[in-house]
């Protein structure tokens, strides 16, 4: 199932440069030779650590020295107010979407769709993180009819808290379940984070049965007929064996950034957990879908 849709081009943007202050002159002045070498010395060190203080700083824009490098060319980000577009060569290439869960309280689809909404993720349910309870989302129901009334393209996610490979086929059953052979252009989403409570059942899993717990949630939903997709920020990421998820695409988290800073390729970026649309009376999650072909 194609999880993108064809984009409209948009004519080439002109080229943009941004402009850099030219640096102040200092006055020569004659120093001392065993001055100069010590303040030269002082330089290097300095120069070192705070190097190494940028790479280590979590707001810092340098990337880890991995080589990799992304598919996107992120000088096509465009930002208004709270929303994003991203162009490549002047097309745009990219939609805007939100995340539901029944944390939004009853939603509006068609002032949603009205306000530039293009597509939404809408939780279908959750397993308890304590006592492994499966719960369905009191409005998955209501939120995917009401997104896909109003015109939207419309995908589903659980958040799973399975601690073994029949939990996460349980949990995709569960979801088939609910699904109810709906249709769906988008993904079923893979979302399974560590809780910040010590009796999080899930929270020390391995990382070969949390990449194994993913792909058989994937393949039962795979083959109940719908695409399938894994959520996370770097570090939900960096817990599975990437290698051994079957290429399926990532849907990756990083709030307030701007650019993305991930080290490995995805297609959506949930770039904010503050949104605000119209129809919605909470703040929401903000998506941005890539659409580079």
């Amino acid at each position: 199932m194609n999880t993108k849709g064809s984009l409209p081009p948009r004519a080439p943007r002109p080229t943009r440069r941004s402009s850099h202050g030219s640096a102040s002159r200092v006055p020569e002045s004659r120093t001392p030779l065993r001055i100069v070498v010590g303040l030269v010395a002082l330089a290097i060190v300095a120069g070192a650590f705070g190097l190494l203080s940028a790479r280590c700083s979590p707001s810092s824009d340098v990337a880890a020295p991995t080589g990799y490098v992304s598919p996107y060319d992120w000088s096509g980000l465009e930002r208004s107010g709270d929303r994003l577009t991203y162009y490549e060569d002047g097309v745009l290439s990219s939609r805007f979407g939100i995340d539901v869960s029944d944390h939004q309280g009853s939603i509006d689809w068609n002032a949603v769709a009205a306000d530039g909404v293009e597509f939404a993720l809408v939780r279908v349910g959750n397993r308890g993180y304590t006592e492994g309870v499966l719960y369905a989302d009191d409005r998955y129901a209501e939120n995917i009819d009401g997104a896909t009334s109003a015109g939207l393209d419309v995908g589903a996610y659980f958040f799973s808290q399975a601690t073994s490979v029949e939990e996460a086929r349980e949990e995709a059953e569960f979801v088939l379940n609910l699904l109810a052979g709906r249709y769906l252009a988008l993904p079923v989403v893979y979302d399974h984070e560590p809780v910040n409570d010590a009796a999080g059942r899930a929270n020390a899993l391995d990382r070969e049965t949390l990449t194994a717990c993913a792909r058989a949630f994937c393949e039962r939903i795979e083959q109940g007929g719908y695409s399938t997709m894994i959520y996370g920020n770097s570090g939900d990421m960096a817990r599975y064996d990437r290698a051994d998820l079957g290429g399926r695409p990532v849907w990756f988290a990083e709030y307030d950034a701007a650019q993305p800073h991930a080290q490995f390729d995805f297609v959506m970026w949930q770039y904010t957990n503050a949104g605000t649309v119209a129809g919605i009376d909470t703040n929401v999650d903000l998506n941005l879908l890539l659409d580079t072909k």
